[in-house]
Protein backbone atom coordinates (compact mmCIF):
# COMPACT_ATOMS: atom_id res chain seq x y z
CA UNK A 1 0.00 0.00 0.00
CA UNK A 2 1.24 3.09 -0.57
CA UNK A 3 2.78 5.90 1.74
CA UNK A 4 0.07 8.32 1.18
CA UNK A 5 -3.23 6.05 1.64
CA UNK A 6 -1.51 4.60 5.20
CA UNK A 7 -1.49 7.94 6.24
CA UNK A 8 -4.61 9.10 5.08
CA UNK A 9 -5.91 5.39 6.59
CA UNK A 10 -4.62 6.39 10.35
CA UNK A 11 -5.31 10.03 10.02
CA UNK A 12 -8.74 11.56 11.78
CA UNK A 13 -8.07 10.30 15.97
CA UNK A 14 -5.86 13.33 16.14
CA UNK A 15 -8.32 15.74 14.74
CA UNK A 16 -11.24 14.49 17.70
CA UNK A 17 -8.26 15.10 19.65
CA UNK A 18 -7.22 18.31 19.28
CA UNK A 19 -10.60 20.24 19.34
CA UNK A 20 -10.59 19.87 23.25
CA UNK A 21 -7.42 22.26 22.73
CA UNK A 22 -9.15 24.71 21.41
CA UNK A 23 -12.57 24.60 23.18
CA UNK A 24 -13.87 27.94 24.93
CA UNK A 25 -12.26 26.96 28.22
CA UNK A 26 -9.25 28.12 26.52
CA UNK A 27 -10.45 31.50 24.75
CA UNK A 28 -10.29 33.23 28.29
CA UNK A 29 -6.99 32.92 28.90
CA UNK A 30 -5.40 33.05 25.92
CA UNK A 31 -7.59 36.90 25.69
CA UNK A 32 -6.66 37.88 28.89
CA UNK A 33 -2.80 36.66 28.27
CA UNK A 34 -3.10 38.77 25.06
CA UNK A 35 -4.57 41.78 26.10
CA UNK A 36 -2.20 42.13 29.10
CA UNK A 37 0.77 41.21 28.18
CA UNK A 38 0.75 41.60 24.56
CA UNK A 39 2.57 38.64 22.39
CA UNK A 40 4.93 38.20 25.24
CA UNK A 41 3.27 34.58 26.42
CA UNK A 42 2.93 33.58 23.23
CA UNK A 43 5.66 31.24 23.74
CA UNK A 44 3.53 29.63 26.34
CA UNK A 45 0.91 28.28 23.96
CA UNK A 46 3.76 26.85 22.25
CA UNK A 47 5.70 25.06 25.07
CA UNK A 48 1.83 23.77 26.55
CA UNK A 49 1.27 22.38 22.98
CA UNK A 50 4.16 20.66 22.62
CA UNK A 51 3.55 19.32 26.21
CA UNK A 52 0.27 18.07 24.97
CA UNK A 53 1.54 16.53 21.87
CA UNK A 54 3.81 14.31 24.44
CA UNK A 55 1.55 13.24 26.30
CA UNK A 56 -1.51 12.14 23.71
CA UNK A 57 1.22 9.96 21.94
CA UNK A 58 1.74 8.01 25.50
CA UNK A 59 -2.47 7.46 25.38
CA UNK A 60 -1.97 6.75 21.64
CA UNK A 61 0.46 4.01 21.85
CA UNK A 62 -0.89 2.72 24.92
CA UNK A 63 -3.97 2.30 22.74
CA UNK A 64 -2.36 0.59 19.77
CA UNK A 65 0.14 -1.74 21.55
CA UNK A 66 -2.68 -3.31 24.42
CA UNK A 67 -6.14 -2.88 22.39
CA UNK A 68 -7.42 -1.39 25.39
CA UNK A 69 -7.89 2.20 26.64
CA UNK A 70 -6.99 3.88 29.64
CA UNK A 71 -10.59 3.58 31.53
CA UNK A 72 -10.42 -0.53 30.65
CA UNK A 73 -6.98 -0.88 31.82
CA UNK A 74 -7.53 1.56 35.42
CA UNK A 75 -10.71 -0.65 36.14
CA UNK A 76 -8.73 -4.07 35.67
CA UNK A 77 -5.82 -2.79 37.26
CA UNK A 78 -6.68 -1.03 40.19
CA UNK A 79 -8.73 -2.05 43.08
CA UNK A 80 -12.76 -1.50 42.58
CA UNK A 81 -13.01 1.29 44.97
CA UNK A 82 -10.38 3.09 43.43
CA UNK A 83 -11.17 2.56 40.12
CA UNK A 84 -14.86 4.00 41.26
CA UNK A 85 -13.19 7.37 42.61
CA UNK A 86 -11.31 7.94 39.14
CA UNK A 87 -14.68 7.32 37.00
CA UNK A 88 -15.78 10.36 39.18
CA UNK A 89 -13.35 11.92 38.72
CA UNK A 90 -12.97 11.46 35.15
CA UNK A 91 -16.95 11.99 34.95
CA UNK A 92 -16.29 15.41 36.56
CA UNK A 93 -13.78 16.06 33.73
CA UNK A 94 -16.51 15.47 31.55
CA UNK A 95 -19.31 18.00 32.76
CA UNK A 96 -16.65 20.58 33.54
CA UNK A 97 -15.58 20.29 30.17
CA UNK A 98 -19.45 20.43 28.96
CA UNK A 99 -20.05 23.56 31.47
CA UNK A 100 -17.31 25.68 28.87
CA UNK A 101 -18.94 24.55 25.87
CA UNK A 102 -22.66 25.23 26.86
CA UNK A 103 -21.07 28.87 28.48
CA UNK A 104 -19.27 29.33 24.96
CA UNK A 105 -22.11 28.60 22.84
CA UNK A 106 -24.93 30.75 24.98
CA UNK A 107 -22.46 33.41 24.31
CA UNK A 108 -22.40 32.81 20.79
CA UNK A 109 -25.89 32.79 20.21
CA UNK A 110 -25.88 35.79 22.83
CA UNK A 111 -23.28 37.85 20.11
CA UNK A 112 -24.99 36.29 16.83
CA UNK A 113 -28.72 36.50 17.70
CA UNK A 114 -28.76 39.15 20.57
CA UNK A 115 -30.74 36.82 22.68
CA UNK A 116 -29.95 36.52 26.94
CA UNK A 117 -27.38 34.41 28.19
CA UNK A 118 -29.90 32.23 29.73
CA UNK A 119 -31.57 32.07 26.55
CA UNK A 120 -28.16 30.82 25.18
CA UNK A 121 -28.14 28.71 27.68
CA UNK A 122 -31.09 27.08 27.01
CA UNK A 123 -30.80 26.60 22.94
CA UNK A 124 -27.61 24.52 23.78
CA UNK A 125 -30.17 22.13 24.98
CA UNK A 126 -30.36 22.15 20.65
CA UNK A 127 -27.15 20.07 20.49
CA UNK A 128 -28.59 17.03 21.20
CA UNK A 129 -30.92 17.39 18.37
CA UNK A 130 -27.44 17.36 16.18
CA UNK A 131 -25.62 14.38 18.03
CA UNK A 132 -29.06 11.61 17.54
CA UNK A 133 -28.79 12.75 14.00
CA UNK A 134 -25.38 11.11 14.04
CA UNK A 135 -26.74 8.23 15.44
CA UNK A 136 -25.67 5.59 12.80
CA UNK A 137 -22.77 7.64 11.66
CA UNK A 138 -19.20 6.27 11.63
CA UNK A 139 -16.12 7.70 12.99
CA UNK A 140 -15.15 8.95 9.36
CA UNK A 141 -18.39 11.14 8.90
CA UNK A 142 -17.61 12.16 12.61
CA UNK A 143 -14.28 13.40 11.61
CA UNK A 144 -15.11 15.11 8.55
CA UNK A 145 -17.44 17.06 10.81
CA UNK A 146 -15.29 18.03 12.96
CA UNK A 147 -12.95 18.93 10.59
CA UNK A 148 -15.35 21.16 9.01
CA UNK A 149 -15.55 22.98 12.01
CA UNK A 150 -11.81 23.20 12.67
CA UNK A 151 -11.57 24.74 9.26
CA UNK A 152 -14.18 27.36 10.05
CA UNK A 153 -12.58 28.25 13.24
CA UNK A 154 -9.40 28.60 11.38
CA UNK A 155 -10.68 30.51 8.88
CA UNK A 156 -12.49 32.87 11.08
CA UNK A 157 -9.30 33.61 12.79
CA UNK A 158 -7.01 33.99 9.88
CA UNK A 159 -9.62 36.84 8.17
CA UNK A 160 -9.21 38.24 11.63
CA UNK A 161 -5.48 38.51 11.74
CA UNK A 162 -5.54 39.96 8.13
CA UNK A 163 -7.70 42.69 9.29
CA UNK A 164 -6.34 43.49 12.25
CA UNK A 165 -2.53 43.54 10.94
CA UNK A 166 -0.58 42.22 13.72
CA UNK A 167 3.20 43.01 14.18
CA UNK A 168 4.47 39.71 13.02
CA UNK A 169 8.24 40.75 13.42
CA UNK A 170 6.54 40.59 17.80
CA UNK A 171 5.19 37.91 17.05
CA UNK A 172 8.27 36.17 16.18
CA UNK A 173 9.94 37.85 19.40
CA UNK A 174 7.01 36.45 21.65
CA UNK A 175 7.27 32.74 20.34
CA UNK A 176 10.84 33.02 21.86
CA UNK A 177 11.01 31.07 25.58
CA UNK A 178 11.78 34.17 27.99
CA UNK A 179 11.82 33.83 31.68
CA UNK A 180 12.00 37.85 31.60
CA UNK A 181 8.69 37.36 30.49
CA UNK A 182 7.64 35.36 33.78
CA UNK A 183 8.84 37.08 36.20
CA UNK A 184 5.79 39.10 37.06
CA UNK A 185 3.56 37.57 39.26
CA UNK A 186 0.30 38.28 36.86
CA UNK A 187 2.04 37.13 33.92
CA UNK A 188 3.06 33.88 35.42
CA UNK A 189 -0.47 32.88 36.97
CA UNK A 190 -1.74 33.48 33.60
CA UNK A 191 0.92 31.48 31.42
CA UNK A 192 0.10 28.56 34.09
CA UNK A 193 -3.82 29.56 33.22
CA UNK A 194 -2.87 28.37 29.50
CA UNK A 195 -0.85 25.38 30.46
CA UNK A 196 -4.23 24.04 33.02
CA UNK A 197 -6.14 24.99 30.00
CA UNK A 198 -4.55 23.29 27.41
CA UNK A 199 -4.01 19.68 28.46
CA UNK A 200 -7.80 18.18 28.71
CA UNK A 201 -7.86 14.79 30.90
CA UNK A 202 -10.79 13.32 29.21
CA UNK A 203 -8.39 13.54 26.01
CA UNK A 204 -6.34 11.11 27.55
CA UNK A 205 -9.45 8.37 28.33
CA UNK A 206 -10.69 9.61 24.63
CA UNK A 207 -7.81 8.93 22.25
CA UNK A 208 -6.19 5.61 23.72
CA UNK A 209 -9.79 4.42 22.25
CA UNK A 210 -10.44 6.04 19.36
CA UNK A 211 -6.90 5.11 17.44
CA UNK A 212 -8.09 1.28 18.15
CA UNK A 213 -11.20 2.06 15.64
CA UNK A 214 -7.94 1.80 12.76
CA UNK A 215 -7.24 -1.34 12.06
CA UNK A 216 -3.88 -2.52 13.07
CA UNK A 217 -1.85 -6.13 13.03
CA UNK A 218 -1.03 -7.92 15.48
CA UNK A 219 2.32 -8.35 15.01
CA UNK A 220 4.93 -5.70 16.91
CA UNK A 221 6.03 -4.38 13.29
CA UNK A 222 2.26 -3.83 12.18
CA UNK A 223 2.05 -1.88 15.62
CA UNK A 224 5.36 -0.06 15.37
CA UNK A 225 4.08 1.43 12.34
CA UNK A 226 0.34 2.25 13.37
CA UNK A 227 2.03 3.96 16.43
CA UNK A 228 4.22 6.23 13.83
CA UNK A 229 1.66 6.94 11.60
CA UNK A 230 -0.62 7.77 14.85
CA UNK A 231 1.68 10.20 16.31
CA UNK A 232 2.21 12.20 12.54
CA UNK A 233 -1.68 12.55 13.23
CA UNK A 234 -1.42 13.98 16.60
CA UNK A 235 1.37 16.54 15.60
CA UNK A 236 -0.54 17.85 12.20
CA UNK A 237 -3.88 17.98 14.47
CA UNK A 238 -2.44 19.63 17.55
CA UNK A 239 -0.18 21.79 15.66
CA UNK A 240 -3.65 23.09 13.82
CA UNK A 241 -4.96 23.53 17.34
CA UNK A 242 -1.50 25.26 18.77
CA UNK A 243 -2.32 27.90 15.57
CA UNK A 244 -5.60 28.63 16.97
CA UNK A 245 -5.13 29.04 20.24
CA UNK A 246 -1.86 31.40 19.48
CA UNK A 247 -4.25 33.40 16.86
CA UNK A 248 -6.81 33.85 19.60
CA UNK A 249 -3.53 35.71 21.90
CA UNK A 250 -2.24 37.33 19.00
CA UNK A 251 -5.69 38.45 17.99
CA UNK A 252 -6.05 40.15 21.60
CA UNK A 253 -2.44 41.46 21.69
CA UNK A 254 -2.78 43.18 18.48
CA UNK A 255 -6.33 44.56 18.94
CA UNK A 256 -6.59 45.78 22.43
CA UNK A 257 -3.08 45.46 24.08
CA UNK A 258 -1.56 47.65 21.20
CA UNK A 259 -4.80 50.21 21.72
CA UNK A 260 -4.35 50.52 25.11
CA UNK A 261 -7.14 47.51 26.23
CA UNK A 262 -4.68 46.36 28.57
CA UNK A 263 -7.67 44.88 31.30
CA UNK A 264 -10.01 42.78 28.62
CA UNK A 265 -10.42 39.43 30.25
CA UNK A 266 -13.87 38.79 29.09
CA UNK A 267 -15.00 36.89 25.81
CA UNK A 268 -17.82 39.07 25.44
CA UNK A 269 -15.60 42.50 26.39
CA UNK A 270 -13.92 41.41 23.36
CA UNK A 271 -16.30 40.97 20.99
CA UNK A 272 -17.39 45.10 21.38
CA UNK A 273 -14.47 46.31 21.21
CA UNK A 274 -13.15 44.08 18.31
CA UNK A 275 -16.00 45.99 16.13
CA UNK A 276 -14.74 49.57 16.92
CA UNK A 277 -11.11 48.49 16.86
CA UNK A 278 -11.06 46.62 13.79
CA UNK A 279 -13.52 49.13 11.76
CA UNK A 280 -16.03 46.84 10.67
CA UNK A 281 -18.94 44.56 11.78
CA UNK A 282 -17.49 41.68 10.25
CA UNK A 283 -15.12 40.98 12.85
CA UNK A 284 -17.56 40.71 15.16
CA UNK A 285 -19.60 38.35 13.49
CA UNK A 286 -16.60 35.68 12.53
CA UNK A 287 -15.43 36.22 16.07
CA UNK A 288 -18.72 34.80 17.09
CA UNK A 289 -19.24 32.19 14.41
CA UNK A 290 -15.70 30.64 15.69
CA UNK A 291 -17.30 30.75 19.04
CA UNK A 292 -19.59 28.86 18.18
CA UNK A 293 -18.19 26.30 16.05
CA UNK A 294 -15.10 25.59 19.09
CA UNK A 295 -17.90 25.11 21.11
CA UNK A 296 -19.79 22.28 19.21
CA UNK A 297 -17.28 21.02 17.90
CA UNK A 298 -15.97 20.20 21.94
CA UNK A 299 -19.21 18.97 21.83
CA UNK A 300 -18.93 15.57 19.85
CA UNK A 301 -15.73 14.72 21.21
CA UNK A 302 -16.91 15.05 24.68
CA UNK A 303 -20.07 12.71 23.70
CA UNK A 304 -17.71 9.97 22.74
CA UNK A 305 -15.31 10.50 25.68
CA UNK A 306 -17.98 10.16 27.67
CA UNK A 307 -18.95 6.93 26.28
CA UNK A 308 -15.56 5.31 26.71
CA UNK A 309 -15.43 6.40 30.10
CA UNK A 310 -18.69 4.70 31.15
CA UNK A 311 -17.73 1.90 28.87
CA UNK A 312 -14.54 0.91 30.56
CA UNK A 313 -15.14 1.78 34.07
CA UNK A 314 -18.31 0.56 34.51
CA UNK A 315 -19.11 -2.11 31.67
CA UNK A 316 -21.83 -0.21 30.90
CA UNK A 317 -23.34 1.32 27.46
CA UNK A 318 -26.02 3.22 26.49
CA UNK A 319 -27.62 4.95 23.35
CA UNK A 320 -25.00 8.03 22.13
CA UNK A 321 -27.47 10.22 22.67
CA UNK A 322 -28.52 9.01 25.74
CA UNK A 323 -25.16 9.29 27.15
CA UNK A 324 -25.68 13.24 25.20
CA UNK A 325 -28.70 13.92 27.26
CA UNK A 326 -27.04 12.90 30.66
CA UNK A 327 -23.98 15.00 30.30
CA UNK A 328 -25.80 18.00 29.33
CA UNK A 329 -28.12 18.31 31.84
CA UNK A 330 -25.39 18.06 34.17
CA UNK A 331 -23.51 20.87 32.75
CA UNK A 332 -26.97 23.36 32.33
CA UNK A 333 -27.60 22.87 35.93
CA UNK A 334 -24.38 24.82 37.36
CA UNK A 335 -24.64 27.11 34.13
CA UNK A 336 -27.93 28.13 34.72
CA UNK A 337 -27.42 28.43 38.53
CA UNK A 338 -24.64 30.41 37.87
CA UNK A 339 -25.95 32.94 35.25
CA UNK A 340 -28.83 33.54 37.12
CA UNK A 341 -26.95 33.98 40.86
CA UNK A 342 -24.03 36.14 39.42
CA UNK A 343 -24.94 37.09 36.53
CA UNK A 344 -25.10 37.18 32.27
CA UNK A 345 -21.35 39.10 33.06
CA UNK A 346 -20.46 35.92 35.06
CA UNK A 347 -19.65 33.66 31.96
CA UNK A 348 -15.98 34.60 32.61
CA UNK A 349 -15.46 33.73 35.83
CA UNK A 350 -18.02 30.66 35.40
CA UNK A 351 -15.40 30.01 31.99
CA UNK A 352 -12.28 30.34 34.63
CA UNK A 353 -14.04 27.77 37.12
CA UNK A 354 -14.46 24.90 34.58
CA UNK A 355 -10.66 25.25 33.92
CA UNK A 356 -10.04 24.43 37.57
CA UNK A 357 -12.31 21.73 37.96
CA UNK A 358 -10.11 20.43 34.81
CA UNK A 359 -7.01 21.10 35.98
CA UNK A 360 -7.64 18.78 39.68
CA UNK A 361 -8.69 15.92 37.71
CA UNK A 362 -5.67 16.09 35.19
CA UNK A 363 -3.07 13.71 37.55
CA UNK A 364 -5.67 11.19 38.58
CA UNK A 365 -5.34 10.25 34.55
CA UNK A 366 -2.01 11.13 33.78
CA UNK A 367 -0.77 9.20 36.68
CA UNK A 368 -2.43 5.73 35.41
CA UNK A 369 -1.16 6.71 32.39
CA UNK A 370 2.47 7.13 32.63
CA UNK A 371 2.54 3.81 35.24
CA UNK A 372 0.84 1.70 32.36
CA UNK A 373 3.08 2.82 29.84
CA UNK A 374 5.97 2.11 31.50
CA UNK A 375 4.48 -1.24 32.81
CA UNK A 376 6.47 -3.93 30.09
CA UNK A 377 4.23 -6.64 31.31
CA UNK A 378 1.84 -4.45 29.34
CA UNK A 379 3.57 -3.02 26.82
CA UNK A 380 6.68 -5.38 25.75
CA UNK A 381 9.42 -3.69 24.28
CA UNK A 382 7.01 -0.71 23.65
CA UNK A 383 7.47 0.51 27.29
CA UNK A 384 8.69 3.81 27.66
CA UNK A 385 12.53 4.29 27.43
CA UNK A 386 14.56 5.80 29.96
CA UNK A 387 14.03 9.46 28.16
CA UNK A 388 10.61 8.53 27.47
CA UNK A 389 10.06 8.24 31.51
CA UNK A 390 11.79 11.23 32.13
CA UNK A 391 9.64 13.79 29.41
CA UNK A 392 6.44 11.90 30.72
CA UNK A 393 6.89 11.72 34.95
CA UNK A 394 8.52 15.93 34.37
CA UNK A 395 5.36 16.65 32.76
CA UNK A 396 3.59 15.22 35.39
CA UNK A 397 5.27 16.93 38.22
CA UNK A 398 5.08 20.46 36.24
CA UNK A 399 1.69 20.30 35.14
CA UNK A 400 0.36 18.85 38.96
CA UNK A 401 2.35 21.59 40.71
CA UNK A 402 1.31 24.53 37.86
CA UNK A 403 -2.38 23.34 38.60
CA UNK A 404 -1.99 23.41 41.99
CA UNK A 405 -0.17 26.81 41.88
CA UNK A 406 -3.00 27.99 40.18
CA UNK A 407 -5.68 26.86 42.25
CA UNK A 408 -4.24 28.05 45.04
CA UNK A 409 -3.73 31.73 44.02
CA UNK A 410 -7.66 31.51 43.06
CA UNK A 411 -8.88 30.63 46.55
CA UNK A 412 -6.71 32.98 47.78
CA UNK A 413 -8.27 35.54 46.07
Amino acid sequence: MPLWRKLLRMAGPGLLVSVGYMDPGNWATDIEAGSRFGYDLLFVVICASLAAMALQTFSLRLGIVTGQDLAQLSAQQYPKPIARIQWVLAELSIIACDLAEVLGCALAFHLLLDVSILTGVALTVLDTLIVLGLKGKNFRDLEAIVLSLIITIGLCFLVELVLIGPDWQRIAAGAVPSWDALRDRDALYLAIGVMGATVMPHNLYLHSSIVQTRVVGEDDRSKGDAIGFARLDTVVSLTLAMLINAAIMILAAAAFHDNGHTGVADIEDAHQLLVPIVGTGLAGVLFAVALLASGQSSTFTGTIAGQIIMEGFLKLKIPCYQRRLITRALALVPAFIGVAMLGEHAVGRLLVLSQVVLSLQLPFALYPLMRFTDDRSLMGHFANGASMKLIGWSLFAVITAANLWLLVRLISG
